[in-house]
């Protein structure tokens, strides 16, 4: 089964195709191997060839500020995550923060700010992180409690985030705050917080299963100009979601990534692997979980397309994003748990590709929206359009 066979499919045009060939023979020799134990350095070094060789340029929106296009091609981006995330799931991170870290940025940016900051990202010269998350606010955003307030020319931030992709290492935080215009969700600002913002510090560096940069941040007192929100102010929620909005998608497509090597992986091994006289593609089982496999891999690569396909074509895809993170990350789960399987006990070796996978994969399944909540979304938005027939009525005799 090519990794390619999808290319043919009538959701991307000639210019898709080829940037997917020309990336992935880009990152067989750039970043395949690019592996030295060092998640901060290693991030380093992807943003920065990332942006030298122009693939960074596909993560922001505007031609006059770095971007590929004027406005981000979903298409685009997710047949690039998917390109690296086969080849290397840090590479997939380091492009994948860049394009979030900045979105906001791409989307509601004032002139100075995107001309300040979008330039230095499409080029890898500037590291960008999105600080939504908070130890008591993940799912329930609107929840979150990390204060902004006016004071003349600035605003004073004071409270923590947490599960910060990035931190650490980035150069600059879109920070989200409450602003107190009103409550929940629509009292939410949006910031442009530096890292070198007096009274802005990493509190905790904290390491997970598949090492990348990841902090918890605390701000006091955390001084930034008030030209430094993004948006009106209230706003910032809105933006958030459009911000994520754009990228979900992408998160599937990462995950087909990984499941793609996976199967790729499970296909070298049965048919090498010697069994009983053959191998262990010859048995009934073994070519029954690969075909359990590739049905899971095109299911979820189909969904993941049609949303990306629909929202370049300027469709709403709140329900179509959610079905494809949901199908994709927790299919690639069951196809990487299969390929450690077919390859015994050599699978949970540290650092064979499949191990790595197996590290891999689990995160995509609770950020930017865990499974659960993609249910509720999916669930919300059928039941928008649904009519309830009217209640029967009790016949008289």
């Amino acid at each position: 089964m090519s990794h390619r066979e999808h290319l043919s499919w009538p959701f991307f045009t000639a210019a898709h195709v080829a940037l997917a060939e020309r990336l992935d023979h880009w990152a067989a020799q750039h970043v395949a191997s690019l592996h030295s134990g060092d998640a901060d350095a290693d991030c380093r070094a992807l943003v920065r060839v990332l942006g030298e060789h122009g693939w960074l340029a596909h993560a922001v929106a505007g031609r006059g500020h770095g971007g590929a296009e004027e406005v981000i091609d979903t298409r685009a981006i997710c047949l690039l995550r998917e390109t690296l995330a086969r080849h290397n799931g840090l590479a997939d991170f380091a492009f994948a923060m860049q394009g979030l870290g900045s979105g906001a940025i791409s989307l509601e940016g004032s002139a100075d700010q995107r001309a300040r900051y979008l330039p230095r990202v499409a080029r890898g010269e500037a590291i960008a992180a999105f600080a939504l998350s908070e130890p008591e606010s993940g799912s329930d955003v609107a929840a979150l409690s990390c204060v902004a307030r006016r004071d003349g020319a600035q605003y004073v931030l004071n409270g923590e985030k947490t599960w910060i992709s990035n931190g650490g290492i980035a150069d600059f935080y879109v920070l989200f705050a409450r602003t107190g215009d009103a409550p929940g969700a629509r009292g939410i600002s949006a910031f442009i917080v530096d890292a070198d913002a007096p009274g802005f510090e990493i509190a905790e560096r904290i390491d997970v299963i598949a090492p990348h940069p990841l902090a918890r941040l605390r701000l006091v007192d955390c001084r930034v100009p008030a030209t430094q929100r993004l948006g009106e102010s209230g706003a910032g929620f809105k933006l958030a979601m459009r911000t994520l909005d754009v990228f979900r998608t992408s998160v599937a497509a990462a995950a087909l990534g990984f499941a793609r090597r996976a199967l790729q992986e499970a296909m070298a091994r049965v048919t090498t692997r010697s069994m009983f006289g053959g191998v262990l593609a010859d048995f009934q089982l073994t070519q029954a979980k690969l075909a359990d496999m590739a049905l899971t891999i095109d299911s979820a690569a189909l969904l993941t397309y049609r949303a990306a396909w629909r929202r370049d074509a300027g469709h709403a895809v709140t329900k179509e994003a959610a079905m494809a993170k949901f199908a994709a990350t927790e299919g690639a789960q069951r196809v990487i748990d299969a390929a450690v399987q077919l390859w015994g006990g050599m699978g949970v070796v540290h650092e064979v590709p499949v191990e790595r996978l197996y590290r891999e994969i689990r995160a995509l399944r609770i950020y930017e929206g865990a499974s659960e909540v993609q249910q509720l979304i999916i669930a919300r938005e059928l039941l928008k359009g649904h009519v309830a027939p009217p209640s029967p009525t009790t016949a008289h005799p």
